[in-house]
Parts: structure tokens; C-alpha cells; sequence
């Protein structure tokens, strides 16, 4: 069982021929609303991936909380825990440019609201804890620790790492960065910047399996004892990287709630990660298990020495 705390939006998802620099206006032909949100997506990218999933987060009382739920809802996610508040739901605007690159701006709202008290009697030794740093630091710190202390498994996506606490890091059996945000762990420890390194050190650190995802390169990944990996993706045509890193999480604790070997789910990472590309929008392109599994044959992943 995955339970996933975090994030739950409406995009507002339009193309545009470049992303925009500051104080520039760029415009699309036209847009669409999806839902979105990292919590969101991780349970959903989970479940499709074979597990059984409950999502713990808020929405607001408004029509949008309908289409922010309805990826998760006709999945099956178990929504007993998101709580419906006084706000509006949260949203964000992605523009994505012609190389598939994007750019989001987000307005949180009614995720501000979401509380570790939610999660109450909702961990156990059976469970696998996913959460991201997308809602308060606050909470997520409280959630972990809760989920440390009942002896749930805990993959911490620490996105953003803004906020983050050391004891996050440390009660976390797999911590996963983007290369960007690794770079910022790396200098706030004073640990190497190459993400090899990087992943080395800060798993070494914190006694973490650490992964650092490297958009179209991929990933590097080390865990406490030493090893250390790269893996590279399948090859695809891109057409929206919005929620790669969702897919890759939430399918790598789909493979590891089901006892699956690091490996193994590092690669079905890899390959949901590329697989969610081919469309646009967050959720859209999450794929099922077998098809996961068809692309991570054509995933690779070389231990390093």
C-alpha cells in the first residue's frame, strides 16, 4: 500500500514557440485545463503502475476540485483523506515550448491547508510513504516523522528542496532530486556538485538510497554502501516533460512497495519517466504497468565501479 501526501491542482496548459524571460509576454494559440498537481500525479502514475494508492491533500470548494480529482478518482486512488476546504483549489500555469521544455508558475491555495493530522492511523510497517516538499515544509516535515515512527517506508521526492529539514533527509529510505535542486543540497552541505558525486555523498550522509534524475540524460543513483548507477531512459519523441519526475516517483515506489529490487524499479522509473513525455499535461501520458515494463527493456542502467 502507497500512500502519497501532496499536492493537488488544475494546470492551465498552453504551447507556446519559446518560454518567456522576464517581463516578457509570450502567447499560445490556445489552452486546456487538466489536473495536475505532484501528489496527484505520483498517486496516479503509482497506481497506474499496479499499486494500491490513497492521496492525502486538500481542494477547495469550487468546480475545479472536481477536475483535479478526476485523474485519481476514475483510477481508483483511494480519496477518503483529502479534505475539502474554504479556498480555492490550487493551480498552475505550464507553458511548454517546442522542445517539450516547460515553465509553471503556481498558486497553491487549498493545498495550504493540508495537514499531517490527516495521516493519522493511515501508516504501518506494510506501507510505503511518498510525499514531495510541495506543501508546507511544516507538514511534510510532521508527515515523516509520523511515518518514521509507525515504521512505514518513507521515498521523500524533495521537490522543492526550499524549507527541507536534515532529519527529512535522514528518516528517508530514498530521497529523489532533480539536477537542479541537487545542486542547491550540494552547496547548503557542502558536498560535491557533479550528481554522481553528489548522489554519493549525500547518500552516504543521510544512510539514503539518493537518486538524481537528469531530464532527457536520465538518472544517477548511490546507495549508502557504496554502489552507484546511471541509467538512460528509452528513447521517445517529447512532447511535454511536465510530470516526468512525477511518473519516475510514483512508479518507483510502485516497484518498490511491490518488492521489487532497486534495479528493477529504478529502470521502471526511468521508463515511466520517458513514457509520460509522449503527451501533453501532467497526467495524461502516465502509463500502465505494461507498458512500463515493455520500455524499461530499452532503458539502460550501468553500475558504476
Amino acid at each position: 500500500m502507497i500512500v502519497v501526501f501532496g499536492t493537488i491542482n488544475v494546470d492551465m496548459v498552453t504551447r507556446v514557440p519559446r518560454l518567456p524571460g522576464p517581463g516578457e509576454e509570450v502567447k499560445g494559440r490556445s489552452y486546456r485545463l487538466a489536473p495536475g498537481g505532484k501528489g496527484a500525479n505520483q498517486a496516479l502514475a503509482a497506481v497506474r503502475a499496479g499499486a494500491r494508492v490513497a492521496l492525502v491533500g486538500a481542494v477547495g470548494d469550487d468546480p475545479f476540485a472536481t477536475l483535479a480529482l478526476a485523474g485519481v478518482a476514475a483510477a481508483g486512488v483511494d480519496l477518503t483523506r483529502v479534505a475539502v476546504v474554504e479556498m480555492a483549489t490550487g493551480a498552475h500555469m505550464v507553458a511548454v515550448d517546442p522542445s517539450a521544455e516547460n515553465m509553471m508558475i503556481g498558486a497553491d491555495s487549498a493545498n495550504l491547508a493540508a495537514s499531517a493530522a490527516q495521516l493519522d492511523g493511515a501508516f504501518g510497517p506494510g506501507v510505503v510513504f511518498l510525499t514531495q516538499n510541495s506543501l508546507s515544509p511544516e507538514a511534510v516535515t510532521a508527515a515523516i516523522a509520523a511515518a518514521k515512527a509507525a515504521g512505514a517506508r518513507i521515498l521523500f521526492n524533495a521537490a522543492p528542496v526550499h524549507g527541507t529539514e536534515d532529519a527529512s533527509f535522514a528518516s528517508a529510505e530514498v530521497v529523489v532530486v532533480n539536477q537542479h535542486e541537487a545542486r542547491e543540497l550540494a552547496v547548503r552541505f557542502g558536498l560535491p556538485a557533479d550528481p554522481a558525486a553528489f548522489a554519493r555523498a549525500f547518500a552516504v550522509r543521510f544512510d539514503a538510497v539518493t537518486v538524481v534524475t537528469l531530464g532527457g540524460a536520465g538518472l544517477v543513483a548511490a546507495t549508502p554502501d557504496g554502489r552507484a548507477w546511471h541509467g538512460t531512459p528509452p528513447p521517445i519523441t517529447a512532447i511535454d516533460t511536465t510530470g516526468a519526475g512525477d511518473a519516475f516517483c510514483g512508479t518507483l515506489a510502485a516497484a518498490l512497495d511491490r518488492g521489487d529490487g532497486l534495479e528493477t524499479a529504478l529502470c521502471e522509473g526511468l521508463a515511466a519517466g520517458a513514457l509520460a513525455c509522449r503527451e501533453s499535461g501532467a497526467q495524461s501520458g502516465l502509463a500502465d504497468l505494461a507498458a512500463i515494463r515493455d520500455a524499461a527493456t530499452r532503458a539502460v542502467l550501468t553500475r558504476d565501479a
